[in-house]
């Protein structure tokens, strides 16, 4: 198993409603609203980290209220 996180920048006030979309993605474990740099921050686990995790992301840049994201793999 391999695990994610993603942070994302969202249009200003629209945090919650990224969360609420973000959380319906298969593979999320936890998304969370946050302060600091980021608005989001969502927990990703995935079996095959090229293939899944590649939907994943593909899924949240396709929400509008996303205006940027970074992913950092967990290394063990």
């Amino acid at each position: 198993m391999h695990a994610a996180f993603i942070m994302m920048v969202t249009e200003k006030g629209k945090a919650w409603d990224v969360v609420e979309k973000v959380k319906k993605i298969k593979g999320v474990k936890v998304v969370h609203a946050v302060t600091g740099p980021y608005d989001v921050i969502a927990y990703v686990e995935v079996e095959d980290l090229s293939k899944r995790l590649k939907n994943i992301i593909s899924k949240i840049h396709k929400i509008d209220e996303v205006d940027m994201t970074l992913t950092a793999i967990a290394v063990h």
